[in-house]
């Protein structure tokens, strides 16, 4: 995806580091806040590898991007006490790149790939027989003198995160033994990580402030602390000593985050349907071109969150605000609306396809 804006509340949107301060990543399974039971469940498959001194089945995370998987990765390989080695599915082009990552790992080594739909389907068939037998089969050479070199690999664990797991081919979905769904946060799981982090960061907080950023955030830790950063940095400016729930208010306001966690786009989104199409149905096209935006950039960025809220429906004639999108608008319904949408809702299944 192209030209996709940087808003604070992107889940996919990594923040800037700030130097000077640590990190507000979490370093263990016990500071790991959330994902109950995808965390017991864990640590018990780690407590029984560790056992048996044998390395972590091959894990699969899988779920919306800021959940938390690149961090779950790296504390995996400190609960193992192994080393560390990260790459993403883009990068790794060619077979070679591969064999050149696995023949350096150490025993036991964990291997994050991020992204591993991404890769590309000649590299994933050399997997295959690295995750499952430890051993690499390569081609060196071309034409007549070519060759096939079997190389033995140490054991390793293979993490991969992907965001799309329905993009992931099955015959590499079956390898791994230790598939994870990481689900979003719960205001109550964020307000702790925003107290978390913003201990870490020095800032006081209010157990009301640290609820009012959390229910902000789209149930997304990675969008938690990014606006806690933003509400330091006002709280900072206006010298304030202790951040509640006012202040994170005119605060998050100022950066257009409303109650539900909607920034400006998302507004600009649904009035969009509203005022110029009768509350929809509207095709993506039409609604593309009407805002000046991509189409995969509504697609990804902007419609899923609304309709998770319940607050656009996808019909198999276009997009439509859901009788919760008017109140939230604080618009009325238009006439007959109801039996319009309820006719529209009838196919909803077919919706999903387009």
């Amino acid at each position: 995806m192209t030209n996709v804006p940087k808003r604070d509340i992107a889940p996919d949107f990594q923040p800037e580091k700030d130097k000077g301060e640590g990190s507000i990543r979490p370093l263990s399974l016990d500071e790991f806040i959330g994902q109950k039971k995808s965390r017991e469940n864990l640590k018990v498959f780690i407590e029984a590898a560790k056992s048996r001194q044998d390395p972590l089945d091959h894990v699969l995370l899988f779920g919306p991007p800021g959940l938390g998987k690149t961090t779950l990765a790296q504390i995996i390989s400190r609960e193992m006490g192994v080393g560390f080695r990260a790459t993403s599915g883009p990068v790794i082009s060619k077979a070679g790149d591969l064999a050149a990552i696995l023949t350096n790992l150490q025993p036991h080594d964990v291997l994050f790939i991020d992204e591993i739909h991404r890769l590309n389907a000649a590299v994933e068939e050399i997997l295959y027989p690295a995750m499952e037998d430890r051993q690499l089969d390569l081609i060196i050479g071309e034409g007549p003198s070519a060759r096939s070199v079997r190389i033995d690999l140490p054991p390793f664990t293979l993490v991969a995160a992907t965001t799309r797991s329905g993009l992931i081919t099955r015959p590499l979905r079956e390898r791994f033994g230790i598939p994870i769904r990481l689900e979003f946060y719960a205001p109550e799981e964020l307000s702790q990580i925003v107290a978390r982090g913003a201990k870490i960061i020095g800032m006081e907080i209010t157990p009301e402030g640290a609820f009012e950023i959390a229910r902000r955030s789209r149930g997304t830790p990675r969008i938690a602390g990014r606006l806690t950063r933003r509400v330091r940095d006002f709280a900072a400016v206006d010298n304030v000593k202790k951040v509640d729930a006012k202040i994170a208010d005119a605060a998050l306001l100022k950066l257009e985050v409303d109650s539900r966690g909607l920034d400006s786009m998302d507004r600009r989104y649904m009035h969009c349907i509203a005022d110029n199409y009768g509350g929809g149905p509207a095709g993506i096209e039409t609604i593309s071109a009407a805002l000046s935006e991509q189409r995969d950039v509504l697609e990804e960025v902007v419609e899923p969150y609304l309709i998770q809220c319940g607050l656009i429906v996808r019909t198999p004639r276009g997009r439509m605000i859901s009788d919760a999108g008017y109140k939230y608008m604080g618009l009325p319904l238009p006439q007959n609306g109801r039996d319009r949408q309820m006719a529209l809702l009838a196919d909803l299944p077919e919706a999903e396809a387009l």
